[in-house]
């Protein structure tokens, strides 16, 4: 499973809302400039996530959006499944081996533990202590 732009970009949104939590609404353009990303796409993103209930808009000249409820209540996996869908690495139910549709599975669940468990809080306040290893995993 590989994730997106669409899911990367999400997030990205999602944790510049949640960084301006509860200090009104912020525009699509500011979030596009500070993050060097295209403003049309980020539009193409946000109505998903709008539909979704995760973020309302606010209208007005000073109008942008703001996170539907606290950054705490949200978690990566509820942006990431409105944006890429189901979490699987594979279509496991078509799978005819038992032991790895067994496999398939837990990774599934694995996966979607991390992404639940983690609240766009978490990402916001995530210290890097300089001991992450660079690696590229292709799932």
């Amino acid at each position: 499973m590989k994730i997106s732009t669409k899911g990367r970009y999400g997030l990205t949104i999602m944790m510049e809302l949640a960084s301006n939590y509860g200090n009104g609404p912020v525009s699509l353009k500011s979030i596009a400039q500070r993050n060097d990303l295209s403003e049309h796409y980020l539009e193409q993103l946000v109505a998903p996530l709008r539909n979704a209930g995760l973020v309302k808009s606010i209208r007005g000249a000073y109008g942008g959006y703001v996170l539907s409820k606290p950054p705490e209540e949200i978690t990566s996996g509820d942006v990431i499944r409105v944006l890429e869908g189901p979490i699987s690495p594979v279509e496991f139910m078509e799978e005819e081996d038992p032991a790895k549709r067994y496999l398939w599975l837990r990774i599934r669940d694995s996966i979607s533990a991390v992404l639940d468990s983690t609240t766009l809080r978490d990402l916001i306040t995530y210290q890097d202590d300089g001991r992450t290893e660079s690696y590229m995993f292709y799932i």
